[in-house]
């Protein structure tokens, strides 16, 4: 497995390698004992699969809170993202802080977000699918949402028009308007 740092401490990018013979291609996506091994310590217990039918489809931010805070490793399986972390960690030094990066099957990356962080993407492709782990199961009493287009983020999501959104995260509050449930620690 190859890890890249992004430009958010504890946001990982992974890139598995393939192993292809004349049938096709083998990749193993994540090896919990191999990972420790790394450093890279999570549990996963859920794995969720999503498509998106048109180009510019946005899904975030979205985050769940404590005691059913998440880790996400999330990846392309057909199509593909601009896939974005924002800290939302309060006290942190790169609080409201974004980085963002292009998921898809070819280029086999992987984005590892962090608890305390929030996540979305907008898809660059049609019939776009995005599947990743969890590190807890879904709490609809944990769930939250930061509004998309927060100009105090900025994210730059590469949209040509208006995007797609669910009916939540078209109404989801301000960055300023929440206040994050999650503290940085300096470990």
């Amino acid at each position: 497995m190859h890890i890249d740092n992004s430009d958010l401490p504890d946001v990982l990018i992974l890139t598995p390698p393939r192993f292809g013979d004349d049938r096709g291609w083998f990749c193993e996506t994540w090896n919990g004992p191999r990972m420790a091994a790394l450093g890279v310590k999570i549990d996963f217990v859920q794995d969720n699969h999503s498509m998106s039918v048109a180009v510019g489809t946005l899904r975030g931010l979205h985050y769940q809170s404590p005691p059913h805070a998440q880790d996400k490793l999330v990846r392309c399986t057909r199509g593909a993202i601009f896939d974005v972390a924002v800290d939302f960690r309060r006290g942190s030094p790169t609080f409201g802080q974004w980085t963002g990066v292009e998921l898809t099957p070819e280029n086999r990356k992987q984005l590892l977000v962090p608890k305390g962080f929030l996540h979305g993407f907008v898809t660059r492709a049609p019939d776009t699918e995005v599947q990743y782990k969890c590190s807890d199961v879904y709490a609809p009493d944990c769930d939250g949402a930061v509004r998309w287009d927060d100009p105090t983020i900025g994210i730059d999501w590469g949209l040509s028009g208006a995007p797609v959104l669910s009916g939540k995260d078209a109404i989801a509050p301000l960055f300023a308007d929440v206040t994050s449930p999650f503290e940085w620690s300096a470990q």
